[in-house]
């Protein structure tokens, strides 16, 4: 297998659509350590004369090779929330109980794949005890998912489960204890609620970043909250996932790149961000924006000093004067509005955006952005172009790797 590196650009059209393009695939024979990965990215944004001052985030795994590169060319690092949340459960199951329960969970899933008379067996007593006819699941060791159903699957079954292998005397060492049966009850209970953030963060047609201290709080607040009917076991796998997670968003510099992109998701807006850390987050979404504005002024101008004078007859011809242009300069026309300076509308605009209703949260942003009221030019321009998330995407395959690497850019501006 031969190694390349790809580049693929997403970013947000027009439309409000989150869209991709690939924009280059190399061939990358030398070693995939972070030193040649990090001059590798380099190279190709030099290539497509993308500037990294536009650079606020890059998105990667825990690979260590990919962790060191983004150190290595100084770039702020925010890893991937689904597999953080993969590890956080990881962390929280890291229990003896636990390790010998999903083992004999493995074996029973096993004993029944290489089995056709097992599996005969058992849908047989599925019609019998009135079970749903449903086969068993195996679990992979980097979807923790997969392992949520697969311990979901043997709860639901534990009947018909524990009548087969009670009728085989090679296998009645396989059914599951009283104490096994808890400890899968008590993980099964702890992150069968995970499930649906999974699913719902995995969009690739919408952005997620907005999300992430959103879905921080439902997990700490409602979703992981001890419950009065939890048993020890389930009380400690949830408070384990919850602290590893706040350890891991804790950092300054990853808090507030999420906390910005949630107070410009109108969805959102300051609600999920500490109080004291509000007008700190005000402050640098305004200085983006005159940044922004400062640099539209700049592009109309050398636009205005380019343009040809037009002399066609068309426009050379008198124009009819209208019913209103009687009124210029008369004694009757009122005084003109003063003109408020930049840093005059900035706060105005971020002020009615603040006092605007908050859109509904089922929605997508494309369907709801046009209608912020008072919104009109820099704060919008901003979402788009900012943290509402162009980005850029890097992988690596080759003979020995064993996943691809993926990575995404957070631009600054729309490139």
């Amino acid at each position: 297998m031969d190694p390349f590196l790809s580049l693929t650009l997403h970013y947000i059209d027009d439309d409000w659509k989150l869209s991709q393009r690939c924009l280059e695939t190399a061939y990358f024979p030398a070693d995939h350590t972070a030193d040649m990965i990090a001059q590798g990215l380099k190279d190709m944004l030099s290539e497509w004369d993308l500037a990294e001052e536009k650079l606020s985030a890059i998105t990667t795994d825990n690979c260590a090779n990919v962790v060191k590169a983004a150190a290595l060319n100084g770039w702020i690092r925010q890893q991937c929330f689904g597999h953080r949340l993969h590890l956080a459960i990881e962390n929280g199951l890291k229990d003896q109980r636990v390790t010998r329960a999903v083992r004999v969970c493995k074996n029973i899933v096993s004993a029944f794949s290489y089995s056709w008379k097992k599996k005969k067996a058992l849908m047989k007593v599925q019609q019998e005890v009135n079970l749903p006819q449903h086969k068993l699941k195996t679990a992979c060791v980097t979807r923790w998912a997969s392992m949520q159903m697969m311990i979901a699957r043997v709860l639901e079954q534990r009947k018909a489960i524990t009548q087969v292998l009670s009728e085989d005397k090679k296998s009645r060492h396989l059914v599951p204890s009283w104490a096994d049966l808890d400890v899968l009850e008590a993980v099964s209970k702890a992150l069968s609620p995970l499930m649906e953030f999974t699913d719902a963060l995995s969009g690739e047609e919408y952005v997620t970043i907005s999300f992430v201290k959103p879905v921080l709080h439902i997990l700490n607040s409602r979703v992981l909250a001890e419950e009065e009917d939890d048993v020890e076991l389930t009380k400690t796998i949830k408070t384990s996932i919850l602290g590893y997670l706040k350890e891991k968003y804790s950092d300054p510099i990853t808090e507030e790149l999420l906390d910005t992109a949630s107070f410009v998701d109108p969805r959102f807006k300051a609600t999920y961000i500490s109080a004291h850390n509000v007008p700190t987050i005000q402050e640098k979404v305004k200085t983006e924006m005159e940044k922004m504005s400062e640099a539209e002024v700049c592009r109309e101008s050398q636009i205005t000093e380019t343009a040809e004078p037009t002399t066609s007859s068309a426009v050379a011809k008198k124009q009819k004067r209208s019913l209103g242009s009687f009124f210029k300069g008369s004694e009757a026309t009122p005084s003109a509005t003063p003109t408020l300076s930049l840093q005059q509308s900035l706060e105005a605009e971020m002020s009615s955006y603040l006092v605007s209703p908050m859109l509904d949260r089922f929605s997508s942003i494309p369907d709801q952005v046009g209608r912020m009221s008072g919104c009109t030019s820099c704060l919008p321009s901003f979402m788009h172009s900012s943290v509402i998330c162009p980005a850029w995407g890097f992988s690596s395959k080759g003979g020995n790797s064993r996943d691809p690497i993926r990575m995404a850019f957070l631009l600054q501006e729309n490139c």
